[in-house]
């Protein structure tokens, strides 16, 4: 039986703004089982990092504010926890590496500051306790002389090496759980690739679960072993690393793949990038939020949002197409042009 370590349920997160409430996740689902690495993609803006800082419960207030969902880690709903409680949770049970890490680590503070504040808060360690945990920790990441490293401060480390300070503090209570918000961006491809290893590495020695948020669909092929694509705030497919590559079922999914190179290919290809925009999500959505970039857009696409359906064995995707009783080709729509 595979333990379910993280459940999400219709998580709804907004903003309210003076332009009116930005609707950045919509009824979001996902489950994440324990020592299992899931990959969530998709575009900017789609709602990717806002389902993180949800579950981490970090979202800003104002002017945000998590409307309605559940957020449970081992059967317990984090959204009803008291913030004193929720404040030992994270770092302690939940780490996160965000996105920059120049700016998540604070440049008046030494590195052994910072990692030395998480294990006193959450482990009760200091002096001496503290420096030789912190030393392991650099260690384990692979930073070289981690007694030094630790008087230093973030401008002394490159690119990669705040990265790996930065998994390094996520990782200093051993979490169940590790969401790392885009790692690898801005790290030229060599330093990506070892971020990658040792976020791998460490998930198999520490048998940490990990959420990756990226749109570099080649790192989660390198990491996953399942993916959530995600579009204008909704989970629009879903299902293994295999299945998702190899047999997308969703017209956005597959624009995504198309859209980037492949090595494996024999054949050289054009890239295709996807037309059009993201949709505002101030304004209210009618039927499906893909279908004025959908090549493939029917009748009913326009009126009616698509429930997220099975297509395989833990393969789900939120398009009319793989629904025969309701698409029919009377619905059929050739080509955007004669969309009406």
């Amino acid at each position: 039986m595979v333990d379910k370590l993280l459940e999400v349920e219709d998580l709804r997160t907004s903003f309210f703004t003076y332009a009116g409430e930005v609707k950045a996740v919509r009824g979001v689902s996902l489950h994440v089982n324990k020592g299992e690495a899931v990959g969530i993609v998709g575009e900017s803006g789609c709602g990717k990092s806002v389902t993180a800082l949800s579950i981490m419960r970090l979202i800003p207030s104002p002017p945000g504010k998590i409307v309605t969902g559940s957020v449970s880690l081992y059967g317990k709903d984090l959204l009803k926890l008291p913030i004193k409680a929720m404040q030992k949770i994270r770092g302690k049970e939940m780490g996160m590496i965000f996105q920059d890490p120049m700016t998540s680590l604070n440049p008046v503070l030494s590195i052994g500051q910072q990692i030395g504040e998480v294990l006193a808060f959450h482990e009760g360690l200091k002096g001496k306790d503290a420096a030789n945990r912190s030393v392991e920790l650099l260690k384990m990441v692979g930073i070289p002389s981690p007694e030094e490293r630790l008087r230093q401060y973030p401008h002394h480390f490159s690119g990669g090496m705040r990265q790996r300070v930065m998994i390094a503090m996520a990782l200093a209570c051993s979490p169940k759980l590790l969401i790392a918000d885009e790692p690898t961006t801005a790290l030229d491809v060599t330093i990506q690739a070892q971020i990658i290893e040792l976020m791998n590495d460490l998930r198999e020695r520490l048998d940490t679960s990990i959420i990756l948020i990226t749109h570099d669909l080649g790192v989660v092929a390198k990491l996953c072993t399942r993916v959530i694509v995600m579009y204008a705030g909704q989970i629009i497919e879903q299902g293994s690393t295999d299945e998702i590559f190899y047999n997308p079922k969703h017209p956005y999914t597959m624009g995504l793949l198309k859209s980037v190179p492949r090595l494996d290919e024999i054949e050289k290809r054009k890239l295709v990038p996807i037309a059009g925009h993201p949709p505002d999500l101030i304004s209210s959505l009618k039927g499906c939020a893909f279908n004025p970039r959908c090549e493939y857009a029917m009748k009913i696409c326009l009126r009616e949002t698509p429930e997220i359906m099975d297509v395989g064995p833990d393969h789900k995707a939120r398009c009319w197409l793989i629904n025969k009783e309701r698409a029919n080709e009377d619905d059929v729509i050739q080509g955007q042009k004669n969309v009406k």
